[in-house]
């Protein structure tokens, strides 16, 4: 995806972008040798979104306010902390969330920046998470509420429906029934489900909401959109989204 924007940008002689893997406990001592390396900077996924922004020097005040940041950049010596996720969240919505109610599922780096980006947007927020205690203590931390609430907006942040998995689910490995959120007791269904997962192909969840007649929005377009932000912030220009949402498609 970013390769492909580099070469339409002009720039692939320039850049390069690799992807690295790295345990928990390795993860500030690879970032810190990086910059010597040669590294502009770097995208940050599952599970290291928190540990970026503390191993920065600086923030922007969206990383600062959401607690989290999802791209680094390294300048005259010093870590530069971002978060692109939430420009990624509210772009890929089809509509504009304000007035309306958002359910977030989950509480890690992605959910943090839904919440954020939601409540900024507008929308009246509420988190779910399956261990409870994690849900109202980033409620609180929002000024949102917590609990399985109806809402017009589902957003995905937790693992489920990533291949391979990531992270512990319920009952001893097995995944939690999301589909349970597109529709509640009182008849109130999702209008818009946006699943946060980067699959290559529909999730379950993208699926059931398709078939009870929400507008689904995958992953794919949130990592082509927020991807695009971080090129922007590392070159100073203006990326070609259709040629990075082609890409992380899979399309020619």
């Amino acid at each position: 995806m970013h390769t492909a924007a580099l070469a339409e940008m002009g720039l692939a002689g320039e850049w390069t972008y690799e992807a690295i893997e790295v345990a928990p406990e390795d993860f500030s001592d690879l970032v810190r040798s990086l910059p010597a390396k040669g590294f502009a900077g770097v995208n940050v996924t599952v599970p290291h979104k928190l540990r970026a922004l503390a191993i920065a020097d600086e923030a922007s005040a969206a990383a600062g306010a959401i607690g989290a940041a999802n791209t680094l950049t390294f300048r005259d010596g010093r870590i530069a902390a971002d978060n692109t996720d939430a420009e990624g969240i509210i772009g890929a919505l089809p509509c504009s969330p304000e007035g309306m109610s958002a359910l977030v599922l989950g509480a890690g780096g992605s959910a943090r920046a839904a919440v954020w980006a939601l409540r900024e947007a507008g929308a009246s927020v509420s988190i779910w998470n399956r261990t409870e205690a994690r849900a109202v203590a980033l409620a609180k931390e929002f000024g949102v509420a917590s609990g399985a609430a109806a809402a017009d907006i589902v957003v995905n942040a937790t693992t489920v429906g990533l291949d391979p998995p990531r992270g512990k689910h319920l009952d001893g490995g097995g995944e939690p029934n999301l589909k349970q959120f597109l529709a509640f007791d009182d008849g109130q269904r999702a209008e818009v489900v946006l699943d946060l997962v980067y699959a290559s192909h529909e999730t379950a969840l993208v699926k059931a909401a398709q078939a009870a007649g929400a507008t689904a929005v995958g992953g794919l377009e949130v990592l082509a959109r927020q991807g695009a932000a971080s090129l922007r912030v590392w070159t100073g220009s203006d990326p070609p989204l259709g040629t990075m949402r082609r890409a992380a498609e899979g399309s020619p």
